[in-house]
């Protein structure tokens, strides 16, 4: 039986996810809004809808579901011992963060792209100085979800969770990988050169989601070596098929254009590597993140290794 075979009889991860999702699309919904609970003042409506428009009714929502399955397998077991306000807020605050970067990142500036989950991309539909405004706006608020000042979330979590969000989006993290991933357009890279790269840009992102989600809850110190290394084998896996669908999907499927590395003259996984090699190598990284859990000595894992088989073996 291959991995992908078992990893699914184990698990629906469908059905895990629908709560959760219906779950964390309510509290975006009820965050990005003109009006902030307990705050005396308001948004302008033009600059909330388009931090709605980047946020609500698309995209995966794989980080926020990285944040909760991490926070239940580090919690099984143990009544109490999970944070589900902060993991909540913290949830949210890494869709916030990745909403801000795509908006950034489609600017005529970055990538100049059109297209993003099947939709125009927000400077398109508002206009280059709304987009700016409106991903400033969006990271700003995921950190004042992750800092409630009812008591809800103890000041030691709030702490910890800014921090590792704060890294892993900022210059040893996306913000870096994105910087060097505008320097290297039309360069030749090593593969090492590339994983250093795709580690900030994508990954650090989708490892700071897990690392989250435990924070949360009582993690003991071998669960949380092992979830760094899952966190890392995905999120670099998350990028090498995100290459390899660039070459091999249409833009209907991705939801946003396909072809643009290449266009682009963008170094990538199969440019290096080739499209073969690469999907060997993904397959690769989904064993390290499952052998990571292996030795975890966490009891619940299963939406943790369904979302690393999604994240490989995915179509889109």
């Amino acid at each position: 039986m291959d991995t992908r075979v078992k990893v699914a009889a184990e698990f629906d991860l469908t059905s895990w996810s629908a709560k959760r999702l219906e779950m964390v699309e309510q509290a975006l919904s009820r965050w990005v809004v003109a009006e902030h609970d307990g705050l005396d003042h308001s948004a302008p409506a033009a600059l909330v809808e388009a931090m709605r428009y980047a946020v609500l009714d698309g995209g995966k929502r794989l980080r926020p579901l990285l944040v909760l399955a991490a926070c239940e397998a580090v919690s099984a077991g143990e009544p109490g011992a999970a944070d589900l306000g902060a993991s909540l807020r913290a949830a949210c605050a890494t869709e916030l963060i990745h909403a801000y970067s795509l908006v950034h990142d489609d600017m005529p500036c970055m990538d100049n792209d059109v297209l993003r989950r099947g939709k125009p991309t927000v400077h398109v539909k508002f206009g280059e100085a709304s987009a700016l405004l409106a991903g400033d706006a969006l990271q700003a608020l995921a950190f004042e979800l992750l800092t409630p000042d009812d008591g809800s979330v103890s000041p030691a979590v709030q702490a910890q969770l800014c921090r590792l969000l704060a890294r892993a989006a900022g210059s040893a993290g996306m913000a870096g990988g994105q910087a060097i991933d505008l320097a290297s357009v039309g360069q030749t890279l090593s593969e090492n050169q590339l994983r250093e790269m795709h580690r900030l840009k994508t990954g650090a992102l989708l490892q700071g989601s897990v690392m989250m989600g435990a924070a949360c809850g009582r993690p003991t110190a071998a669960a949380l070596d092992a979830l760094q290394t899952y966190g890392a084998a995905i999120g670099l896996a998350f990028q090498v098929v995100d290459d390899i669908l660039d070459v091999t999907a249409d833009s209907v499927t991705l939801g946003k254009t396909a072809g643009k590395d290449a266009e682009q003259d963008k170094p990538t996984y199969v440019s290096i590597l080739g499209l073969e090699r690469s999907r060997v190598y993904a397959q690769e990284l989904l064993s390290q993140a499952l052998a990571a859990l292996d030795v975890s000595g966490l009891s619940e894992t299963r939406a943790l290794r369904a979302l690393a088989d999604m994240v490989v073996n995915r179509a889109s």
